[in-house]
């Protein structure tokens, strides 16, 4: 199964981006709950996404609903859809667990 970020993945990367696997990463997998319709014509269609394992007032997630396949092609999710939801960050942005710094 892809994961959103793996769909999803911006084209901007910059030279000095380090390589994804060197940053720090926990992966939640997730179901699409349902799809929302743009309330303007000129919003984008948003996918709800419930994050297992995330708290019960916060596991609940909205993105835009629009992803690109391997051939960068515009898909969308469909309800019931299971996806991996990974939360990534920069080593300078995370701290040894337990210490206050």
């Amino acid at each position: 199964m892809r994961s959103v970020k793996e769909w999803s993945r911006l084209t901007t990367q910059t030279q000095n981006d380090k390589p994804d696997a060197e940053k720090p990463s926990v992966t939640l997998p997730g179901t699409v709950e349902k799809i929302i319709p743009p309330m303007h014509p000129s919003d984008a269609e948003k996918a709800q996404i419930v994050v297992e394992g995330a708290d019960e007032l916060y596991r609940e997630i909205r993105v835009e609903n629009s992803l690109q396949d391997e051939h960068g092609k515009a898909v969308a999710l469909k309800p019931g859809a299971q996806v991996d939801v990974t939360i990534e960050a920069d080593v300078s942005e995370t701290k040894p667990k337990g210490s206050s710094g």
